[in-house]
């Protein structure tokens, strides 16, 4: 697949969920390449007239949302929003996600579940019949990093996960710092049998802020691919 097939996928995906957005939306912004085209459609319906309020999930979505015009507010100002749009690293065919690739997954989290609707937009390489191929990240606070990390290890260890953990870098010896302040560290666990279990084992660790296990946030997920644009889940928000 080109570049060129690969951005124009991912678009095509934006422009599908972004049919579902209207008039005086509260709307969470993901952060990411794909998230990116549907931030930058968004803001030509903007310019057009449409009006919506917009919570960004880190400040360089925030910047190209600034750009465009697009109404911002923070989620003390609008803590309740109507849907997050946002993309994925992996994602299964039922609705779970990892996300993190773009080094913003707290804030993607906390913006998805004050969000009546999680719309995932990806192209169809994202797909995977088990998760785990992407590296899982973990974002973790930086006060005694190597014992959390070591809490991880053993962690998927129990689950009869083993693979490197890795401290991301923005530079060649340069630990990559998220929004909030914290270190990821990306997990090669490989397939990912049960991610609930593995959700709940990190979750309870201290000094892990959050993971890259997005389960039971996604309502529909827009899947971009040579044949157009596929839809799974449930797009009303509506129980099926």
């Amino acid at each position: 697949m080109s570049a060129f097939s690969a951005e124009a996928m991912k678009r095509a995906a934006a422009r599908a969920a972004l049919d579902s957005v209207t008039h005086g939306m509260r709307l969470g912004l993901g952060t990411g390449s794909t998230a990116a085209h549907f931030v930058d459609l968004l803001g030509a319906r903007v310019k057009d007239g449409l009006d919506v309020l917009c919570v960004p999930t880190s400040e360089r979505t925030r910047a190209q949302a600034e750009s465009l015009g697009i109404a911002l507010s923070t989620l003390d100002e609008t803590p309740q929003l109507d849907l997050t749009v946002d993309g994925a690293d992996e994602f299964d065919s039922r609705l779970r996600l990892i996300k993190g690739g773009g080094g913003a997954l707290l804030r993607e989290k906390i913006v998805a579940a004050a969000s009546t609707r999680m719309f995932v937009i990806a192209d169809a390489t994202k797909e995977a019949q088990t998760l785990g191929a992407f590296p899982l990240p973990v974002e973790i606070d930086r006060f005694g990093a190597r014992s959390t990390i070591l809490h991880i290890e053993r962690a998927g260890r129990g689950l009869g996960l083993v693979g490197p953990l890795t401290v991301r870098e923005a530079a060649p010896g340069e630990r990559f710092i998220t929004d909030g302040g914290h270190y990821i560290v990306d997990c090669a666990f490989g397939a990912i049998d049960d991610p609930e279990a593995l959700s709940a084992r990190l979750s309870a660790i201290p000094g892990v802020m959050d993971h890259g296990l997005f389960i039971g946030l996604a309502t529909a997920i827009f899947i971009a691919g040579a044949e157009g644009v596929r839809i799974i889940g449930n797009i009303s928000g509506d129980s099926i």
